[in-house]
């Protein structure tokens, strides 16, 4: 398809999220089937869909990346952002809601508002992105456009107004009621190539005009123009376009939706794409982005207009089969041309503009320029990963980047084989690129190989793709917790002393410590105190060392000593068998030996976790976070209904806890987990790891 010419105020760069099985992908498919991208629907339980083209994705019916499609509707030029809806992947919503101007919330009509209905709906809050609400699936058994729309008022809005009525109820539906225009729009068969104007059923026009008041007092009530023009001629006074402008200014004001129903794969998705484009906003209606000087940190504005520097947002980098590494971006001012040089602000590296392409999901189209509002992807920057801003090489501008949850589930890793040894560590690096989310770390203490993911699907998804994708093989294990052993004493004195004699020249070294506990997170500290030689010189860097070897294994359970001081402060020496060796041994004996002597205990990585759940769940919630040895910081009333709990827990209690969250509050709990401080391990608990370490 020909590239369009460009107007800025024709663009909608908008995102499709909802609960998973909503119904997301299959009206992306019936948008691009409308639009003329398609020839046929794909569905979803065939495997035939466009965004959803990873193998992965296909085989389990769901979407796990995010996929950018560009369509075309009554001279407007749509980017499509098809979402996932499981929450091991909600960092792929999160990502692309930073970069999106509007979003179309999909609700499955026989469930209406579901657990990940609210978490998305709480993340486009979060970025201010203003939405039209979407309930699918109406036509089918047990669907139901009202109750969804009570679901919606109950647990997302009460300012939500219909902006179209099905006509007719489950299978019997075959169109809407339109509240604008007040003209029925119908069809006989969902798969009918366009709609029929016509007038308004007798049984329903009482309701439409009931659902027409209530949508425009409330529309004209966020305007006060329009107010005192509503005032002045009433609703029969204003004109269609003065009812659309209404409607639009308060979806735009954020905190009022319009919503439609329908079928996602039939002609309905048209009234859909009319709706996006009549109510959802243009870069323009988003106006200035700011960002700031990399040098001075001053700030600098950046408006949606061709003129203006370059600057944009990379905000998802991919692997593609055929193309190597993509970078998407999103444009914010200026235009970029394919072979041009740009800066990196955020690495302060320069890169080169290889190939730039407009994605149709997996397939590519290239195009030359890139300019304000749109989004597309570069083909081969080096050193680009997700959050990093673009822009000119003489303007350069800094935008804020995207934040990500820490990763709370974790899981050990080792390859099968030898050869598959480096194939791990070349695909680890890779996937870790495409996805901020996903972390790898070398735990010292057991040499194993961690993945931390959001959750066991999220982590499941990876090895399996870095089975397929790069044919590594690899065995999956559970990861161990890091503890850490330390001293409560403090001014323990102890003796260490190595004698060796083995005929001709022996060994001897003999030292004095006093060790005292360091403050928390204070690490190891060295004293020398000796006076009149009485160990020499040479000697004292070995004995540190010694120390400093002795603390990697302790006395308890084989974990490192931290946060300890230790004074040398006395010692002897003999003139031919004194050796740099014998004192490095000494100081080892002495730090193991006072380590017994100095009360010696376990410490554990403490996390805090920060629990967003519906009050109904909210008792459950903390007796599960208490009966893990948990202790309860804070509550707070986040909007109506919803909690948020911040506590500390030890990480030995929460592997798994993701999942056990979901299954205990249907689902509709998030967590986010991070490392805040190490604590002393209970007697109990300490005897339980001695005894298991001791096998």
């Amino acid at each position: 398809m020909a590239e369009k010419k460009y107007q800025i105020d024709k663009l909608r760069n908008i995102g499709i999220i909802a609960h998973i099985d909503a119904g997301k992908t299959t009206t992306t498919e019936g948008i691009l089937y409308r639009t003329g991208l398609k020839h046929k629907i794909g569905a979803v339980h065939e495997g035939e869909t466009t965004t959803d083209w990873m193998a992965q994705e296909r085989e389990r019916g769901i979407t796990i990346v995010s996929a950018a499609v560009t369509c075309y509707w009554k001279d407007h030029q749509i980017n499509i952002i098809d979402t996932p809806g499981h929450i091991d992947f909600t960092v792929e919503v999160e990502r692309s809601l930073r970069v999106l101007d509007g979003a179309c919330v999909v609700f499955d009509g026989k469930m209406g508002v579901e657990s990940q209905s609210e978490t998305v709906w709480r993340q486009a809050d979060k970025y201010s992105v203003p939405r039209i609400c979407f309930i699918n699936k109406i036509n089918q058994t047990g669907g139901d456009f009202y109750k969804s729309l009570e679901s919606i008022h109950a647990r997302l809005s009460k300012r939500a107004f219909p902006i179209h009525l099905p006509i007719g109820f489950e299978q019997s539906i075959n169109g809407v009621v339109d509240l604008i225009t007040m003209k029925a729009y119908t069809y006989n068969n969902f798969t009918d190539h366009e709609l029929k104007v016509g007038e308004i059923p007798a049984d329903m026009l009482d309701e439409a005009k009931k659902y027409r008041s209530l949508l425009i007092e409330n529309a004209v009530s966020e305007d006060e123009s329009m107010l005192e023009r509503y005032f002045e001629v009433g609703e029969d006074g204003l004109s269609e376009e003065e009812i659309r402008h209404a409607v639009r200014q308060a979806v735009l004001n954020g905190k009022f939706y319009v919503v439609t129903g329908g079928d996602g794969r039939g002609v309905i998705v048209e009234k859909l794409l009319d709706s996006v484009v009549d109510f959802l906003p243009s870069p323009l209606d988003k106006q200035s982005t700011w960002g700031v000087n990399p040098k001075d940190l001053s700030e600098i504005e950046r408006k949606p207009d061709i003129n203006q520097p370059f600057a944009a947002l990379a905000f998802k980098i991919a692997t593609d089969p055929f193309v190597g590494k993509l970078a998407y971006f999103r444009v914010y001012s200026g235009k970029i041309l394919a072979g041009s040089y740009i800066l990196n602000s955020s690495t302060g590296e320069k890169e080169r503009v290889g190939r730039i392409v407009r994605m149709q999901a997996d397939k590519r189209e290239d195009v030359n320029e890139v300019v304000a509002g749109d989004i597309a992807a570069i083909v081969g920057l080096k050193g680009t990963t997700t959050g990093n801003t673009l822009c000119e090489l003489t303007h350069p501008i800094l935008l804020e980047s995207i934040k990500f949850p820490e990763p709370p589930v974790s899981i050990a890793i080792e390859p099968k084989t030898k050869a598959d040894q480096e194939k791990m560590s070349l695909a680890l690096q890779r996937l870790a690129e495409e996805d901020p989310t996903f972390k790898i770390n070398v735990n010292e203490e057991t040499g194993q190989t961690i993945l931390n993911g959001m959750g066991e699907l999220h982590l499941e998804i990876l090895v399996d793709r870095m089975k397929r994708e790069f044919s590594v093989e690899a065995n999956i294990g559970q990861p161990q917790v890091a503890y850490r052993e330390t001293i409560k004493k403090s001014n323990v004195e102890v003796q260490g002393k190595f004698i060796r004699q083995s005929g001709g020249r022996g060994q001897y070294g003999d030292v004095w410590l006093r060790l005292s506990p360091n403050e928390q997170g204070a690490g190891f500290k060295f004293i020398n105190s000796i006076k009149g030689g009485v160990v020499p010189a040479e000697y004292i860097k070995p004995v540190e060392q010694g120390i400093k070897e002795a603390m990697n294994n302790g006395v308890l359970a084989g974990y490192p000593v931290v946060d300890i001081v230790a004074e040398l402060y006395d010692g002897s020496y003999h003139d031919v068998d004194s050796s740099e060796l014998a004192f490095k041994i000494a100081g080892s004996m002495a730090l193991t030996s006072g380590v017994k002597n100095a009360s010696p205990i376990l410490l554990e990585p403490v996390m805090k976790i920060v629990v967003v759940t519906p009050e109904q769940f909210m008792g459950d919630v903390i007796g599960d976070l208490n009966s893990k040895r948990g202790r309860v910081e804070s509550m707070e009333d986040l909007n109506s209904g919803i909690k948020e709990i911040t506590a500390f827990v030890p990480l030995g209690e929460m592997f798994g806890y993701t999942t056990s969250l979901r299954s205990m509050t249907q689902g509709r709990a998030s967590s986010s987990m991070e490392l805040d401080h190490y604590a002393e391990v209970p007697n109990n608990v300490t005897e339980a790891i001695i005894a298991k370490n001791a096998r």
